[in-house]
């Protein structure tokens, strides 16, 4: 690690190293700086003697979590990859079921367009001049109302706007009433 030396005018010169400096550790160097002190402190302790044993358990509890980790990543794996076959699966059965609807509403569609096209044809080729008549009078008589009824609107709109000029006048002639009697 290394160290910057700070010279104050009132102070002696002291050491500081670069954590405490004035800028801010980012978080790897933070990390490293961490792992430096924990390896250094575990490995260089007054006194202390590691055994091969404490050792070979570090190393063991190492590869166990590297295993786990790694079980962990492939179970992950496989449960997305039967997910997405889940899933395909799915869409293709929803798919073929869609499909064999479609073409039963298609030959149904082409069925009562036939009946259709054949009961048009039927009607025409039975239908009696009576029947016709009867649907020309009915049509005949529905035309008139309908032109009954266009001209009594028109006629309503005409009193309506008759009805207003006429209040028009009778207010200007209360008006000219009510000056005169003054």
């Amino acid at each position: 690690m290394s160290s910057v030396l700070s010279h104050n005018k009132d102070q002696p010169a002291s050491r500081k190293t670069l954590s405490d400096s004035a800028l801010p550790p980012t978080s790897a160097s933070t990390r490293s700086l961490r792992h430096e002190r924990l390896s250094r402190l575990s490995s260089s302790g007054p006194g202390e003697v590691f055994t091969a044993d404490t050792k070979t358990n570090h190393a063991e509890s190492y590869f166990k979590r590297r295993e786990n980790r790694l079980s962990s990543r492939k179970k992950a794996e496989e449960e997305t990859e039967n997910d997405y076959k889940k899933m395909y699966e799915k869409a293709v059965a929803t798919n073929q079921r869609l499909k064999s609807r479609l073409e039963t509403s298609k030959q149904e569609l082409v069925m009562i367009q036939d009946q259709l096209q054949r009961t048009q044809k039927g009607r025409v080729k039975d239908s009696d001049s009576t029947m016709l008549e009867a649907e020309k009078l009915e049509s005949w008589s529905l035309k008139k109302r309908i032109t009954d009824m266009e001209e009594q609107l028109k006629i309503k709109s005409e009193l309506k706007m008759e009805n207003q000029r006429l209040k028009d006048e009778n207010g200007a002639l209360i008006r000219v009433i009510t000056k005169l009697s003054k």
